[in-house]
């Protein structure tokens, strides 16, 4: 946190300013973002990005720009896992694609919120115990090597506890209720009464959160694996996830092709926690061969992922 106010304010508006844009201009009324419509939104997200991390090459140096980049590639690769299970979750709960938006606005709205709770408990514990970031290294191999082995078992909505819990506990209507997440209706113990019901959408939302706050256990320790700096763990974080719903509907539909991706993105993370134990060696890596090695096997992740799955259909929604 030792920086000025106004690069923290400017970071503030650069996000404020995105996400009015995006709920109040781009995507006033619902609507069924297409693929081609996701894929701008999506450019124009990443180089939102890109360009927030050219501001802080130019004002904190090379170092700090590498490692915002590096935070910032990792974050988005991560993010195509979750791309596939909101697309389940969507499923599942028959959400139209014309108010999935809805959802994934308000999801990453609170993942924001989330990411900056959990970025701000491992700022304090790394500031008070260093030999926690030893943890997260050691937690980042166990993750590349079980992301390595594990079998590509499908993720089953309809089991989840929490989901059947909430069901047992709260009002929730049968079907969608257009854009609502709430509607008065009558109570079935005494229908002359109205009362407030949830509807499915605030079902699939609550989902949507668990599931971003599951996949942040992953990101935020390989973040801070990278860089200790607030402000760089935080600013590439956000900006990473704030285009994850634009690219979700052009993502959605040929997440199939991406199989690959997660072979080179768990070496990915074995590469990031064994740096940290270098350093304890006096072995340092320096960040540009730290991103040049996380974007080139990523790159050919999914080079490989495009050429392996070509010719493949698309499976159905």
């Amino acid at each position: 946190m030792n920086y000025p106010i106004w690069m923290w304010g400017t970071f503030a508006a650069v996000v404020i300013i995105l996400l009015v844009l995006d709920l109040g201009v781009l995507n006033k009324k619902d609507h069924e973002i297409s693929v081609k419509e996701s894929l701008k939104l999506s450019a124009f997200y990443i180089s939102a990005g890109l360009l927030f991390g050219g501001f802080v090459w130019y004002q904190l140096g090379a170092q700090a720009g590498m490692d915002y980049l590096t935070g910032f590639l990792v974050e988005k690769s991560l993010s195509m896992d979750n791309v596939f299970v909101i697309s389940l979750i969507f499923t599942y709960f028959a959400i139209p694609r014309v108010y999935q938006h809805r959802v994934l606005f308000w999801g990453i709205l609170g993942a924001i919120v989330m990411r900056g709770v959990m970025i701000g408990l491992g700022a304090a514990l790394i500031h008070e115990f260093t030999w926690v970031l030893y943890l997260f290294g050691a937690f980042l191999v166990f993750t590349g090597i079980k992301m390595l082995l594990a079998k590509d078992d499908a993720t089953d909505v309809a089991s989840n506890p929490l989901i059947n819990w909430l069901k047992g506990h709260f009002r929730f209507t049968e079907k969608i209720q257009g854009n609502h997440f709430f509607v008065k209706a009558a109570d079935p113990k005494n229908p002359a009464m109205q009362v407030w019901w949830a509807t499915p959408l605030f079902l699939a939302l609550i989902m949507v959160e668990v599931t971003d706050l599951v996949f942040a256990v992953d990101s935020v320790p390989a973040i801070f694996a990278i860089t200790t700096d607030s402000f760089i763990v935080f600013t590439s974080n956000i900006f990473a996830i704030l285009g994850l719903r634009a690219l979700y509907f052009a993502l959605a539909a040929m997440v199939h092709r991406f199989h690959y991706l997660k072979y080179a993105l768990s070496i990915v993370l074995v590469f990031i926690g064994v740096k940290i134990f270098l350093v304890n060696l006096g072995i340092k890596i320096p960040s540009p061969i730290s991103l040049g090695v996380t974007f080139g096997l990523l790159l050919a992740g999914v080079l490989y992922s495009l050429w392996k799955t070509r010719g493949e259909p698309i499976p159905e929604q």
